[in-house]
This record gives structure tokens, sequence and C-alpha cells, in this order.
């Protein structure tokens, strides 16, 4: 410790000698004392307040200039590194061009963020598809509703486990003045949806997936009665595999019957032509693809608007028809005043309007349904959301909640929301 006590001596010549040392700058670093001294800090350039020399280039080979530009464009060179590349940039043209492609790539690269999907990704991707990919074999327009809901039905099912399949599903339905349902599961709903798609496989020629299975009527709630019942085990996902099957037969063979859309569907109480039974099948798909989206917490989008303009007209059409049944069970008035005419005269009607997606106007003919739509009797207007009055069609939402606007006839109105209610079907 006695060798770093500047205060010891007895003459105090050692201190002096110390300090010319350091004003001329002629010293060793070290006294007549009795040991070394500490050298003095040295100033740096920032303390010094002059300006930080820039770093001179490097001087490297073009190769070894070219092998730096992913590091360059990541920012993970030096600054002699940098400055270097930046030199040659401004005078290779090639290098230019790669590390301008580069810098973009860079761009791309993922973000740290959480590695969950986003869940509307694959329905993004799916309607980009089946907007822009053309079919290998021209599908009819009227068919295509129905190749795209299977689908979309198809990618939804493609990842489900044992857990997702045995999910309990509600099908619901309109009955008379009330609604109904039916417990079921997954696999339930696509032993439902092979079933009823089959009355259109069978009218096509193609096999009939009930088999041996005899059903009482070819009615859909009949037919998959009979299937479920014939079942020895609930439904699982082998159901999925035929069920597929028959889409994508169904969708080829129509591909190939050329015009051929006026060929008669039979659904046992009543019939349509096979390109509204075509769409009837993309609507029902739909629906009960929400239904299983629903029960496995997964969202689902509704079709295009293009397709779900189709389903809406579908059933828009079918309402005069629907509203006379209704009328024949007793379960519809015949209206104060109603307009009685011969088959293809205008008649008294009730405009609907459709909102939103696939929206338009119809205009529906209230006393018979062999009459036209007329503005000129127009007594009532019904305005509803496009996916709303689907949903009404289904018989998911009450026909009292229905109607976003009403004017007119009250009693014109309540017929036909409860005649759209009744389109319903399990």
């Amino acid at each position: 410790m006695k060798a770093y006590d500047e205060s010891d001596g007895d003459d105090g010549h050692d201190e002096k000698g110390a300090a010319d040392d350091a004003d001329t700058g002629t010293g060793t670093g070290t006294g007549t004392g009795t040991g070394a001294r500490i050298p003095l800090p040295r100033a740096s350039v920032e303390d010094g307040g002059r300006v930080l020399p820039n770093p001179a280039p490097v001087a490297l080979e073009h190769q070894v200039l070219t092998s730096l530009l992913g590091a360059w464009a990541l920012a993970a060179c030096s600054a002699r590194e940098a400055a270097a590349v930046e030199e040659h940039l401004g005078e290779c043209e090639a290098c230019a061009e790669e590390a301008l492609r580069l810098r973009e790539a860079v761009t791309l690269l993922q973000r740290p963020e959480s590695l969950d999907l986003d869940p509307a990704l694959r329905t993004r991707v799916l309607d980009g598809c089946l907007e822009r990919r053309p079919p290998r074999i021209p599908v009819p327009e009227w068919a295509a509703p129905y190749d795209a809901e299977t689908a979309r039905l198809d990618a939804l099912l493609q990842d489900f486990g044992d857990a997702e399949w045995h999910a309990p599903v509600r099908l619901r339905w309109f009955d008379g003045d009330d609604t109904a349902s039916r417990r079921t599961t997954v696999a339930g709903v696509i032993a439902h949806l092979l079933t009823v798609d089959g009355t259109v496989a069978v009218t096509l020629g193609l096999d009939d997936p009930l088999g041996d299975i005899t059903a009482p009527t070819r009615a859909p709630a009949a037919r998959t009665e009979a299937y479920w019942r014939a079942s020895h085990y609930p439904p699982t996902r082998a159901v999925r595999a035929p069920w597929r099957a028959q889409s994508h037969s169904v969708v080829r063979t129509v591909a190939f019957t050329g015009d051929a859309g006026g060929l008669p569907v039979s659904y046992g109480d009543f019939e349509l032509p096979l390109r509204d039974a075509m769409l009837d099948r993309a609507f029902e798909c739909w629906v009960h693809a929400e239904d299983i989206a629903e029960a496995v917490d997964y969202p689902y989008r509704p079709p295009s608007a293009r397709h779900l303009n189709g389903m809406i007209d579908l059933a828009a059409r079918m309402l005069p028809g629907a509203l006379a049944a209704r009328r024949r069970a007793g379960l519809a008035a015949p209206g104060d005043r109603p307009h009685l005419v011969t088959a293809g005269e205008p008649g008294r009607s009730l405009r609907l309007e459709i909102e939103g997606s696939g929206g338009g106007e119809w205009l529906i003919p209230l006393d018979s349904p062999g009459a036209v739509g007329s503005a000129d009797l127009e007594v009532a207007h019904v305005a509803l959301d496009g996916v709303e009055f689907c949903r009404l069609a289904a018989g998911h939402v009450p026909p009292a909640e229905a109607a976003a606007g009403q004017v007119g006839d009250r009693e014109a109105i309540r017929d036909v929301l409860f005649a759209a209610a009744s389109l319903s079907r399990m």
C-alpha cells in the first residue's frame, strides 16, 4: 500500500518530479519514490466532440462481395463490409439487381407472432381457388353451387378427429306453425346428405346409397331415417368417403348431360327439375355445413354472392306453391280481397326485397301459384338480408323475427314469411 501513497516521503521531491514528467511528456511513468505510477486514462474521440471517421471500405474481390449480399440484405454485415458492398452495388448492375431481390425477399420473412393460423384462412384460400380454378370438365352453371358447397364442406371435414365426428348436432326445420328438430352427430349429418343427394344420383342413373335398404317413401326424411335405422353402429368418419365420391360422380355426370337441367327429380311428395334440385342440394349442403361448424365451434362463411342469389331465386320461385299448400292445409288465410286470375295473368303480389350479398327483388303472387307477380297489384313489401332469408327458408329463424322491414298488408306478409319457413325440411 505504501507504494501508492503519494503523500509519503520527507521532502516532496518525488511528487514534483512526477509532475514535471507529466508536463513535459519525457517521464517514464515511474518516479524516484518507492513504486510505479498508474497512467491517466486517454480521452475518447466521442468525449472530445470530434466527428467519428467513416469506416473505409474494405478492398474485397467480386466473388466475396457477392457472397455478402445475403448478409447485407439482412443488415448482418459489419460497417466496413456494408460500405464495401454498397460501393460495389454502384458499379455492378448484376449485384445491384440481386441485392434488390434479396431486400424484397427479406420483407416476406415471417415476423415473430403466434403460430396459430387465422381460422378464416382456409375459407379464404378455398374461395379464391373456387373462383379462379377452371374445372377440367366444364360444369353447367346451375350445378356450380353444388360443386362449390360440397368442396367447402369436404375441406371443413378434412382435419376432423373422432371427437369432432361424434360432436352432437341438432337438425332444425319448420313444421306447420312450429319448429321441429332432430338430434344427431356430425357423421349423422353427412349420412343424411348422402341419402338425400342419392335422390339426384338415382335420377342420373347412378347407384342408390341406400343399397338394399328399403325406405317407405322417397321423401328425404324417410330415406334418412331408414339409413340411420339400418346402420349397425352410429355413423362414423367412414361415411365421408362415399358421400364425397357420390358428390363427385353427380357433378361429373351432369357435366356430360349437356342441357338436361329439365330432368325431373322426385322428392316423394313433390318434384324439382334437375337444375333446381342441384341448387336445392347446394343450399342444404351449406345449411348443414353451418350446423356442423357451429357444433365444433369453427367459423364458416356463406356461399359466394352469385351462388347465394341462385339459392334465393329458387326459394322465391317456390313460395307461391308453398303458400297455396298452407292455404289448403288451413294454415294461411285466403285474404280479405283475393284477386283470383287464370294462370299466367298478373295477380295480387308481395314485393320481396333481398338486401346484401346475393340480393335482388322478386314479386310473389299471393292468391294463385299460376299467377304472375305484378307491380301494379302490389299490396305489401318485405325487406330482408340475403343470408337471413336463407336461414328463414332453412327453418333456422322464426318467421316473426326474420323481416327487417314490412309495409302493407300484414296478413299477406305473415303468410309469405311462414310459407318461406315451410320450405325447410329435415
